[in-house]
C-alpha cells in the first residue's frame, strides 16, 4: 500500500483532533474507531473481507503499512474468521498513540508539552497542516450537503465518524441536528464501513457478541430470571483477547 495517501485510521483521528484545544474528541470510542478503521483499510487493501458478522483474511500478504501488517498479521494468526465485535472490542493499547506519532513523523501535527494540575505531564496533538484537515472535513460536508452517494473511503470515514460519536463534535448544537442525522444515514453507502461502524456501537452499547443458542428442548422449562434466547443480550462484559494481541497491536 503506498504511503502517499492517508489511511482511514490517519483520517479519522485528524477530524477528531480538535485545533482550539489538541486533544481528540471521543477518545475512549475513537480507540474502537482505530481499531474498526484499521480493518475497512485492510479490506480496501484487499487483505480481508465480511463473513455475514465475521471478518475473514483472503490474502495475508503485507500492505507494507507496519501498523496495518501487524493488525493483519493477528488476524490470521487466529485461523479462522473472527467476529467484527470481538476483535473492535478487544484492548488495543497504544494505537491512538502509534497514529499520533506517525502523524507527527509525517508533519501533520506537533506535539505541544504541558502539565495538568501544573505537575502532571501532558502532551497536546495540534494540526501543522491545516489544508488536509480542511480536505478530509469539506468530503464529509459535500456528502451530507449533496446526498450524492460518496466514494467508498468518504463513505467509510462518514460511519466510523458517526459510530464514534464525532457529529457533535463536527457538527454541534442543534443547528447542527440536520448533519449529524445525515452522517449518520451515509453508513449505508459502504457494506464494510457500515459492518464495522455497528459493531464499533455494540462494542459501546455492550451488546454481547456471542452467537445466538439454540432453542431449549420442547417441554423444558427456562431457569426461573433466564433470558429469552431471542432477546438481545445487553450490559454483559466484553470477551476479552490475549495480552500478546493488545502488546503487538500497540506497537
Amino acid at each position: 500500500m503506498g504511503r502517499s495517501r492517508r489511511s482511514i485510521p490517519e483520517e479519522l483521528l485528524l477530524l477528531a483532533l480538535d485545533p482550539a484545544t489538541g486533544t481528540t474528541a471521543q477518545p475512549q470510542s475513537l480507540d474502537l474507531g482505530l481499531a474498526g478503521a484499521q480493518l475497512v483499510e485492510l479490506a480496501m487493501a484487499g487483505r480481508i473481507a465480511p463473513d455475514g458478522d465475521r471478518i475473514a483474511v483472503v490474502v495475508p500478504r503485507p500492505t507494507g503499512d507496519p501498523t496495518l501488517d501487524c493488525a493483519l498479521e493477528l488476524l490470521r494468526r487466529r485461523g479462522a474468521p473472527v467476529r467484527a465485535v470481538n476483535w473492535i472490542g478487544g484492548p488495543r493499547l497504544g494505537l491512538r498513540q502509534t497514529y499520533l506519532s506517525h502523524l507527527e513523523r509525517c508533519g501533520m501535527v506537533h506535539a505541544v508539552a504541558g502539565q495538568m494540575c501544573g505537575v502532571l505531564p501532558t502532551t497536546r496533538y495540534q494540526a501543522t497542516d491545516t489544508e488536509i484537515s480542511r480536505e478530509i472535513r469539506t468530503r464529509l460536508d459535500t456528502a451530507i450537503r449533496t446526498g450524492v452517494p460518496p466514494d467508498p473511503r468518504t463513505a467509510a470515514l462518514a460511519a466510523l465518524a458517526h459510530a464514534v460519536g464525532l457529529g457533535k463534535h463536527l457538527y454541534p448544537g442543534n443547528e447542527g441536528r440536520s448533519s449529524r442525522s445525515r452522517l449518520r444515514d451515509l453508513i449505508r453507502h459502504d457494506p464494510m464501513g457500515g459492518l464495522v461502524a455497528h459493531a464499533v456501537m455494540d462494542v459501546q452499547n455492550g451488546v454481547a457478541a456471542q452467537p445466538r443458542r439454540s432453542p431449549a428442548p420442547a417441554g423444558r422449562q427456562a431457569a426461573p430470571g433466564a433470558r429469552s434466547v431471542s432477546e438481545p443480550a445487553r450490559g454483559v462484559p466484553m470477551q476479552q483477547h490475549r495480552g500478546t494481541m493488545a502488546r503487538a497491536v500497540a506497537h
